[in-house]
């Protein structure tokens, strides 16, 4: 990665452009934010303390919600440090860094859904090879291979995006190192990068999206072929919380990364990555706590433990 960059840092804009604006951004995003931790370790807690959800299910789910402490952890910190400080500041290295790792846990956590799907469609499509299939070994090899697969992904991200020379003027029209405001920096035409990076996404994205949608598919086919209501309703329960993050997670981030890059707006692009960086990490916890009903009982259990 050589390139001919003479800016040594960058000023984020933050959350808004206007001050106050960003201030009271900031000040709710902080609220978010410490609920967003303190609502993943919890489901991470109570995973580990209850004995009874040491199944692959809760394993992903637990892999899900430190995921999502790291997901949340890599943008909004330095957003609010420096809302609060007075400074806009980030080096050039920080934003390298920052965009890495940013884009390594959105492609794991991607990648992480799919497997979290196959789970699902393993346990309703054959649930009798359930607990044979779905071992513990077969577990580390999915979750690992989704963190492999996403450091790979973000190394052609940072590539692509820090190859360009920057020579100013430095100024990101968002409040992290994102690859279209960061692009738009560049001193030279950085469209042909712009290009390739849409078309990496598309395949990215679309690939893991259409292999958990056949897992889906196999699911759906297999509830409706259950007879009795009740034991359909069971069965889709069980897979309802999944499905609902992987809605929230798709339905915000494609609306940013699977677009034409000229339709790009920073407005648009700075509400969509509250979205899919802050807003969707906080709400998984609450998902699987609300409509799980072993995760309710056992988030009584350990409260009762530390009482």
């Amino acid at each position: 990665m050589v390139n001919q960059s003479t800016v040594a840092q960058f000023i984020l804009k933050g959350f808004s452009d206007i001050p106050t604006v960003n201030a009271v951004c900031t000040a709710i995003f902080l609220v978010i934010y410490t609920f967003g931790i303190l609502g993943n370790f919890s489901v991470i807690t109570v995973i580990t303390k209850d004995c009874h959800l040491h199944t692959p299910m809760y394993f992903f789910l637990k892999n899900l919600s430190f995921l999502d402490v790291c997901y949340i952890s890599t943008t909004v910190p330095k957003a609010i440090v420096n809302t609060i400080l007075g400074s806009e500041e980030i080096s050039f290295l920080e934003c390298v860094v920052q965009l890495y790792l940013f884009f390594t846990l959105a492609g794991t956590e991607c990648f992480l859904l799919t497997a979290m799907a196959y789970d699902r469609c393993t346990a309703i499509y054959r649930p009798l090879l359930y607990e044979i299939t779905m071992n513990r070994s077969l577990c580390w090899v999915l979750v690992s291979s989704a963190w492999i697969c996403g450091a790979f992904y973000s190394i052609f991200h940072v590539i692509n995006t820090f190859s360009l020379p920057f020579c100013g003027p430095n100024v990101i029209d968002h409040f992290f190192c994102d690859i279209p405001p960061v692009m738009r920096l560049s001193c030279v035409d950085y469209h042909t990068n712009e290009k390739w990076s849409f078309i990496y996404n598309s395949c990215i994205i679309l690939g893991a999206f259409v292999l958990t949608l056949i897992s889906y598919i196999c699911i759906i086919s297999t509830i409706t072929k259950i007879q009795h209501v009740q034991g359909r309703w069971k069965a889709f329960s069980t897979c309802s919380c999944h499905l609902t993050t992987i809605l929230l997670f798709y339905g915000t981030g494609s609306s940013m990364y699977l677009k034409p890059t000229s339709d790009y707006s920073p407005i648009q692009g700075r509400l969509a990555a509250v979205f899919y960086s802050i807003i969707t990490p906080t709400l998984n916890p609450v998902i699987y706590c609300l409509r799980n009903k072993e995760m309710k009982v056992a988030l009584k259990k350990v409260k009762y433990f530390y009482r």
